[in-house]
């Protein structure tokens, strides 16, 4: 079954259909960042994104947090085409793309399975050699550990109501 499973994840991004799938990444993952700014990613999180690898990333600061969001490319894809639904002859909708598209890179992980995270980004997030990686259901959050830690102390404080805020009013499927 496990071997079958790989064939068809091959034959379907081989016809490109998957882009039709779902990704769910699993795992939070701690990692060091090189000297140059390369981050290898973990083995466990590169076997779940194995058939769309090859597709290349989207990095970009995150909105809400100081942490770096690692889009593949066909969730970028995706993402993109609801923004391209904007009015662009909106100024807030030019103004929000301007924002939300600022300092974008496409990234691709080279033969080590590394991804070269730039300076700027880096500043930005405040990453040190100490990272982690946070899988985000369909995109993977980079950030500084220290700062990663001291996020999930300060959200933890209330998050029975958060979720219940959140979740609460989700209407199950039959």
């Amino acid at each position: 079954m496990v071997k079958s499973g790989k064939k068809w994840s091959k034959i379907l991004y081989i016809y490109g259909l998957h882009n039709i799938l779902m990704i769910n990444l699993i795992g939070t993952y701690e990692c060091k960042i090189d000297s140059k700014g390369r981050l290898m990613l973990p083995v466990v999180l590169r076997k779940q994104l194995s058939p769309i690898i090859g597709e290349g990333f989207v990095l970009k600061r995150s909105v809400f947090s100081n942490c770096l969001e690692v889009h593949p490319m066909s969730e970028w894809n995706v993402l993109m085409s609801e923004v391209n639904k904007l009015n662009r002859f909106l100024k807030k909708n030019n103004d929000f793309i301007r924002l939300f598209t600022a300092g974008v890179k496409i990234l691709d992980t080279d033969s080590n399975a590394r991804l070269q995270i730039p300076k700027d980004l880096t500043t930005f997030a405040k990453i040190s050699k100490n990272v982690v990686i946070s899988c985000s259901v369909n995109m993977i959050e980079v950030w500084d550990k220290y700062q990663y830690e001291q996020v999930l102390k300060d959200a933890t404080a209330d998050f029975a109501g958060l979720a219940e805020e959140v979740m609460g009013n989700l209407e199950k499927e039959d």
